[in-house]
């Protein structure tokens, strides 16, 4: 029997360490129930920690990720005579979910940084 004296508080997380036991679940091999358990938390904390990783753009690992970059010159087409210097040149990029997200060049940083966010975590 365990006895309690006094009020229970809640731990808090930090985001290093929610991000540690994130990758820690996400690993080959492992299971969800046996962190969990490691860690004295639920099942559900991880879960929910995952999502807000995800939201938040976020790796599991911690650590920045970089993707390969191609620049192709696309055969003219009906679009002929847009230059790369107007703007509103089209940009393609191709997310690592297999999405691909086409817009204008002269885009806000922050409305494409967003626009991945979402289409990531779709």
């Amino acid at each position: 029997m365990e006895v309690l004296n006094g009020s229970e508080r809640r731990r808090r997380w930090s985001l290093e360490e929610k991000v540690r036991i994130v990758a820690e679940a996400a690993a080959p091999g492992s299971s969800v129930s046996e962190v969990a358990r490691r860690h004295d938390i639920s099942r559900q904390n991880i879960y929910q920690w995952r999502c807000e990783l995800k939201q938040q753009a976020v790796q599991p690992t911690g650590k920045a990720v970089f993707l390969p970059v191609e620049v192709t010159e696309d055969e003219p087409g009906p679009g002929a005579g847009c230059r790369r210097d107007m703007p509103g040149y089209p940009v393609e990029i191709a997310l690592r979910s297999g999405r691909t997200l086409r817009f204008a060049a002269d885009l806000p940083d922050c409305v494409l940084m967003r626009l991945i966010r979402v289409a990531e975590a779709a």
